[in-house]
């Protein structure tokens, strides 16, 4: 059995449990390159050691701090996979990255503070950023030769910024900072006394050729300045469990990170059975990440392939995540009509390079999800393609 074969995706599943513009949010016939998720079921060991799991009876209290062999296997694996140097006991699971995210923001920010949110990036730096009444300041997300560039940073550091968010492989723009970049970063926060929300949720997904280098393994001298934030959603296929975790290098600030967590008080925290699967994915199912890289390695080829002899639309390549973000700048519509005229048109659906999702330097773009078999991408790239006909055409 092929773990990635079309007949391991189950339409009839998805469209009943598929949200968040999604197979169960599209009307009938309609294919959704939409929301980062996959349309695989994830490893057989998760589903069945969740059923064995659940066989005994038992959805108790967990501890407040999350179990303690769920923190040891993912700080394990994070220092395994990525030489990050992450203690066990400065590290939390969550309900989720977004929430990590949310919860770093609290703990840094207050009304009146300023941090830099790069633009475009995933909607939920700007969001978290406001969560704790504090305001985002958009630095221009900078591709130059191929490499996403910071030398403009420190134009948009203010005496109110106190936080810069980082998003390492880069969503939408599926890049990754090289070491210079994140050395540069650290030395400005050191400089200007700022923490970094350092997002990883997608470093498990890494086309070949290219390496992964986390900020917590430029400059441990200055570790203490970043709050990291990780998640399994993207990596292992199971958004729904709503499973990640938020750790940090100093006593002192996981202390606080917990107190804005709320899992002290039982407000906060992760389900049992999320932290069990966590553990699962850890030991059990990186042979299954894996696997899935390369099917979307090839997904990303041939889309790209594809993409490349349409006219009116054009896409660089992405070193990482299984997201495409495609310049449609030369069609001459905003990315919000370009997306309804295509699902109209084709029915496909997209998500359009508007500020609601990445900012206002989004526009021109859209972005498609890969992560889907190979006989619906082709579909999905057929209809694409006639869609570019009749825009360019009409």
């Amino acid at each position: 059995m092929q773990l990635f074969s079309h007949d391991q995706v189950n339409l009839d599943v998805l469209k009943k449990l598929a949200f968040n513009y999604r197979w169960a949010e599209v009307p009938e016939g309609v294919i959704p390159l939409t929301a980062a998720d996959s349309d695989f079921p994830c490893a057989q060991e998760i589903q069945q050691d969740l059923c064995n799991y659940l066989k005994q009876g038992y959805l108790s209290y967990t501890p407040k701090l999350g179990y303690p062999e769920v923190r040891v296997s993912l700080a394990n694996k994070l220092n395994e996979r990525k030489n990050e140097n992450v203690d066990p006991d400065l590290l939390l699971p969550v309900d989720s990255a977004a929430r990590g995210m949310y919860i770093i923001a609290q703990t840094i920010l207050r009304p009146g503070d300023e941090m830099i949110v790069f633009d475009p990036v995933d909607y939920l730096f700007g969001k978290s950023c406001e969560s704790a009444g504090a305001t985002p300041v958009l630095c221009p997300s900078l591709l130059v030769n191929g490499e996403l560039d910071l030398t403009h940073l420190e134009n948009y550091i203010t005496p109110r910024t106190k936080m810069i968010g980082l998003c390492n492989p880069h969503n939408p723009l599926g890049k990754l900072y090289n070491k210079e970049s994140l050395q540069r970063l650290l030395d400005l926060a050191e400089k200007h006394d700022l923490y970094i929300m350092n997002d990883e949720i997608w470093s498990d997904i890494v086309f070949s050729g290219k390496q992964f280098c986390s900020i917590l393994t430029v400059d441990p001298s200055k570790s203490h300045r970043v709050l990291s934030v990780y998640g399994l959603s993207k990596s292992f296929s199971i958004a729904g469990l709503r499973a990640g975790c938020i750790y940090c290098s100093t006593k002192e600030m996981f202390d606080r990170l917990v107190e804005k967590s709320d899992v002290m008080t039982t407000a906060g925290g992760i389900a049992s059975i999320s932290q069990y699967a966590m553990k699962i994915c850890m030991d059990k199912c990186y042979y299954w990440n894996e696997a899935f890289v390369a099917q979307m390695e090839c997904n990303r080829d041939y889309a790209l392939t594809r993409i490349a002899k349409m006219p009116g639309i054009s896409c660089h390549v992405p070193d990482a995540t299984f997201l495409l973000f495609p310049d449609i700048s030369a069609t001459g519509l905003e990315s919000g009509d370009f997306v309804e005229l295509i699902e109209k048109e084709v029915k496909l659906a997209l998500v359009p390079g508007t500020p609601k999702f990445f900012g206002p330097g989004a526009q021109g773009h859209v972005r498609i999800c890969l992560s889907t078999s190979d006989k619906i991408l082709t579909e999905a790239m057929d209809r694409l393609e006639k869609g570019m006909s009749i825009i360019m055409n009409r």
